[in-house]
């Protein structure tokens, strides 16, 4: 089981962050109440953990679900161009989890293109003719064995059974399959912007009755289409740390070392992928001592193994959102 090791937050702030991985809509006062506060507690820290975490709610589109293609790219950069392309990168929608690497002459990336149309512009058109870009490598995603709707918080073991089985919100059951209709994008505007909107503002944006909103959000998050995640910097837990894995396997082994990886506490994304590697993973660990330790203990002890590449992260450009560096 993963340990919080922080000077400025506490348990309190660990619990109240793996809340918000089960339902991060819930109330303060449900919160409060299943953690055993005060609601103004809850709120204040909320509020500290926006402010000095990193914390952020945003909904998020399922491309898994909704079918859509994704993608890990490569980009090996001039040393001078890799931190431009990764902030220009950044401010795109159809992108997350982009760091430098490589001692600043990479940058990784997830991209998420909405449209075959989106994909062609990125990797057709705008990088190829990026004169920083020397190389480009691009993977596609074929099978999430962790992520996404499954977040790193769950391996704390900070809430109890009986607390998540409280916070988690009424199983719906999907009234269809995974789609986002046109009508839902206003919607989806502000919930992008913030996962917590209230009822009445998403009312306003949308131009529909406030029962009518509850029941679409409600659908699109049955169906999986759209689900509401957190993010926050790890290093306020005490795990300063991250690193992309490249794995190769044995193919009759792909499966099952991706299924083992996800029940590693230090992963906190992987896929399958098409490409050079089989298995992309998100570590994400307190130093490079614990990530040598990972990578020389539980991944190197996995059975069907053949191969790994370590691209740790210099930087960590953007999570879920862009939050532009200070000038």
């Amino acid at each position: 089981m993963l340990k919080m090791e922080s000077d400025t937050f506490d348990h309190l702030d660990l619990q109240l962050l793996s809340a918000l991985e089960v339902d991060a809509r819930a109330s303060f006062s449900r919160i409060a109440q299943v953690l055993g506060v005060s609601d103004q507690t809850i709120a204040r820290r909320f509020r500290r953990l926006s402010a000095e975490g990193g914390l952020r709610v945003v909904a998020l589109r399922d491309a898994e679900a909704l079918g859509q293609d994704q993608w890990m790219l490569r980009l090996r950069c001039a040393p001078d161009g890799a931190s431009v392309i990764a902030d220009a990168l950044a401010k795109r929608p159809d992108t997350a989890w982009i760091g430098l690497a490589a001692g600043g002459t990479e940058v990784v990336c997830m991209t998420r293109p909405r449209s075959p149309g989106d994909h062609d512009d990125l990797l057709l058109g705008k990088l190829p003719r990026t004169p920083s870009v020397v190389e480009i490598r691009a993977q596609q995603l074929l099978h999430r064995f962790y992520g996404g709707p499954t977040g790193w918080l769950r391996k704390f073991r900070a809430l109890d059974d009986d607390q998540i089985a409280a916070l988690r919100p009424e199983p719906q059951a999907p009234a269809g399959p995974a789609r986002i209709d046109p009508e839902d994008e206003p919607l989806l505007a502000v919930l992008e912007r913030d996962g917590r909107a209230g009822h009445p503002e998403l009312q306003r944006a949308t131009g529909r009755s406030e029962s009518a909103v509850k029941r679409r959000l409600a659908a699109l998050l049955a169906s999986g289409a759209v689900y509401i995640d957190v993010e926050y910097h790890s290093e306020i837990l005490g795990y300063s740390r991250a690193a992309a894995l490249w794995i190769t396997t044995a193919p009759a082994a792909l499966h099952t070392v991706g299924e083992a990886l996800a029940t590693h506490e230090e992963i906190a994304f992987a896929s399958a992928t098409a490409g050079p590697s089989h298995i992309v993973v998100t570590a994400v660990v307190r130093d490079t001592t614990s990530l040598y330790g990972y990578l020389s203990g539980p991944l190197g002890r996995l059975e069907g193994v053949q191969h790994v590449e370590t691209t740790p992260f210099l930087r960590r450009v953007k999570q879920l959102t862009y939050q532009r560096p200070p000038r």
